[in-house]
């Protein structure tokens, strides 16, 4: 169902890809197609507006993709005037909602994105990690063999005083065995239950006293060390929490200006699917996950 942290989300997605050029106090022209002359100005609003894919281009390949696209636009946009399109009701309409929605991103540049201060986006992070659940991770290594008899051998071995690491260098058949069947660092949900299960009853330097059967085969399992599981760093996600800062700006910009004026909505149908995706954001079990990627 669609939620009205997706209008925010899509909102912000067309908004951020809005970058308003740095004019120069000289416009310097750079092209001109017939009487028509293509300034500085319009090839950095070009170059903004290139397909994602030429975007990656070296700058000075994208400068030329974006002043060929310039061009073409220059060449047909003169003939629709010649033509009198401009002078169309469609045309105006089109050109009234462009308009609008270039007023709407720059508004949006001027109280969102530029009013975002490092110390909102910091705060917004302890504020998320605070809220995070505490979760243990554990590091272990196995030894993983075909047969319960061989399993309990191994276990035998080890209780003489056999280094785990050597037995499973040279009696493992997972992959891991030249690293002495280490598997690293691993939270719940991310093993088969039977070896979750018996991995997470250890304590630390334990081995297993019995075999473990799972799908693979039977596993003798040591646990190596267990603690919780740290937070990314700020450094990690900051971009996606500026996300969810700004994306309480612009909530903020819009019950301000929905408390302002009114909306009316004519269409009963219309009416009723608008009110399902601005349902207030709080009523939301996910409002609080990070918007869509941004370009």
């Amino acid at each position: 169902m669609l939620r009205h942290k997706f209008l925010a989300s899509a909102a912000l997605a067309v908004a951020v890809s809005f970058t308003a050029p740095a004019f120069a106090q000289e416009d310097a022209v750079v092209a001109k197609v017939g009487d028509m002359e293509i300034h500085q100005s319009e090839l950095d609003l070009a170059i903004q507006n290139l397909d994602p894919q030429l975007q990656q281009l070296p700058d000075e390949q994208k400068r030329v993709a974006a002043l060929s696209g310039a061009i073409d636009v220059k060449l047909l946009a003169q003939g629709a005037v010649d033509e009198g399109i401009d002078e169309t009701d469609d045309f105006q309409k089109r050109l009234d909602y462009i308009k609008d929605r270039e007023l709407h991103n720059a508004y949006f540049r001027k109280h969102v994105v530029d009013a975002v201060t490092e110390d909102e986006v910091k705060a917004r992070y302890e504020m998320e990690i605070a809220a995070l659940p505490k979760q243990e991770e554990v590091n272990a290594r196995h030894i993983l063999v075909k047969t319960e008899e061989e399993a309990s051998e191994i276990i035998k071995q080890l209780d003489a005083g056999k280094d785990f690491a050597e037995l499973a260098k040279e009696k493992s058949e997972d992959s891991n065995k030249s690293d002495g069947g280490d598997l690293g660092w691993f939270t719940k949900g991310r093993m088969v239950p039977e070896f979750e299960e018996a991995a997470f009853a250890l304590e630390k330097g334990e081995y297993t006293k019995t075999p473990v059967k799972s799908q693979f085969g039977y596993h003798v399992i040591k646990l190596e060390d267990r603690r919780d599981v740290q937070p990314p760093a700020f450094d990690q996600v900051e971009p996606q929490v500026r996300q969810l800062v700004m994306r309480d700006k612009y909530l903020s910009l819009i019950e301000q200006a929905k408390a302002e004026q009114e909306v009316e909505i004519m269409d009963e149908a219309l009416r009723k699917g608008y009110e399902e995706v601005n349902k207030a954001p709080d009523a939301d079990p996910a409002a609080g996950e990070a918007p869509a990627a941004q370009q």
